[in-house]
């Protein structure tokens, strides 16, 4: 399964949702990658530390190789490297995404992610971080992906966001992915005691919008897991928020099984 974790907003914490369900993943035995496809490469450092600035082939390399001939391409997986943790591996982003991006959309090389990933038969589960634009990096991700995780931080603005997210994500349902499905909003920062958050949810179940279960906490801790260069879920596993994002990883697998249904999420009109 191919889980691609997107809004065009920053700072709704895409890189702590993909890097936390990874590595639950890979920990419950499920080989596993996680693909950075943000030139920023927060997901980079969570996984590699100290190591990221030196990661090399990355993801750019791949997608430079998809503008040149023969003996200049790379297969996705030449790019793969292994982290610390078992069964978990990263495709590392790079700055040189930025400067690549405008000859890519240029040399309509959409389909790449896509085709690479599809060479990768032997991952049980693929996440994908995306940049917090709907450009050439998070079209490709949402192409390759099978299920789509919106993050959710409980502020007004991102409420408004999220409609025309959605009917982004409608338009590349039917133009380019028709097996893309929206699996739900998750309710990332969320604090409990304040009454606005919990406002703005209810409003968003009232409008019929899949909000996911549990919701995942605000927290200091997310921040020194950052530091730590390791995932919230493996450094403190007993940690509230450990245990909501288990909780998360869970019901999100439960929902993708065959013969079950997935919700989809509907733009507001």
């Amino acid at each position: 399964m191919r889980w691609v974790v997107f809004n065009q907003k920053g700072g709704v914490g895409k890189s702590t949702i993909v890097c936390n369900l990874a590595a639950i993943a890979s920990r419950k035995g499920q080989r596993t990658l996680v693909v950075d496809l943000d030139p920023q490469g927060n997901s980079t450092q969570y996984l590699l530390g100290r190591a990221a600035a030196a990661a090399k082939p990355h993801l750019g390399t791949f997608f430079e190789g998809t503008l040149g001939l023969g003996l200049l391409r790379r297969s996705l997986r030449e790019v793969v490297h292994s982290t610390a943790i078992p069964n978990l591996d990263v495709v590392p982003s790079s700055p040189e995404l930025e400067a690549l991006q405008s000859k890519l959309e240029s040399r309509h090389k959409i389909m790449k992610l896509r085709e690479g990933l599809g060479e990768l038969q032997e991952y049980d589960a693929v996440y994908l971080d995306t940049p917090p634009a709907f450009g050439f990096y998070t079209l490709s991700a949402l192409i390759a992906a099978d299920r789509c995780l919106i993050p959710f931080d409980c502020d007004a603005f991102s409420r408004q966001a999220l409609y025309a997210l959605l009917e982004n994500l409608a338009e590349v349902k039917d133009d380019h992915n028709p097996g893309l499905e929206v699996a739900g909003i998750v309710v990332n920062q969320f604090q409990s005691r304040a009454n606005l958050p919990r406002q703005l949810v209810d409003e968003l179940v009232a409008e019929g919008l899949p909000i996911l279960e549990p919701f995942i906490s605000s927290s200091v801790k997310v921040r020194e897991s950052h530091h730590a260069a390791c995932p919230l879920v493996l450094l403190e596993p007993a940690h509230k928020l450990s245990k909501e994002f288990e909780a998360l990883h869970d019901a999100l697998e439960k929902a993708a099984k065959p013969g079950r249904g997935t919700k989809r999420a509907s733009a507001k009109n």
